[in-house]
């Protein structure tokens, strides 16, 4: 995927994230797009040590799946972090 493609799908991802996780009012279009990608690179390790195959960055359905709970699973960590230091 080009850098554009990178940052739409990051988008989507950490937007969807977002509303999952209640966190959408205190999101913006950056955060979200960080998360998306961050997301997409957590779960994507995640489900390769799980499945045993290897990472892609494709565009599809299952890529996003997977992206979107990376994502979570990365808003659920740092909001961990954000209630014991806040």
């Amino acid at each position: 995927m080009g850098i554009f493609s990178w940052i739409l799908f990051g988008a989507l991802a950490g937007w969807v994230a977002s509303l999952i996780t209640g966190r959408n009012a205190r999101m913006g279009c950056l955060l979200n797009i960080l998360v998306g990608v961050a997301g997409a690179l957590v779960g994507g390790f995640l489900m390769g040590l799980i499945s045993g195959s290897k990472f892609t960055m494709d565009w599809n359905w299952s890529s996003f799946l997977v992206a979107i709970i990376g994502a979570v699973l990365f808003l659920a960590v740092t909001g961990i972090a954000n209630k014991r230091h806040g």
